[in-house]
């Protein structure tokens, strides 16, 4: 089990629907191709 705080670290990101980049919690727009389609980081496993 991990720690709230690393939960955290993990998964408050969000992740572009174009091109799979990283992204800051509160971004609008992908840092790299530009695209505002963004989604939060999935928390547990698809099955």
């Amino acid at each position: 089990m991990r720690s709230p705080i690393a939960e955290v670290r993990l998964f408050k990101t969000k992740v572009c629907m174009k091109c799979n980049a990283r992204n800051g919690w509160r971004a609008k727009v992908c840092r790299k191709c530009g695209s505002n389609t963004l989604r939060a980081k999935a928390k547990e496993k698809r099955a």
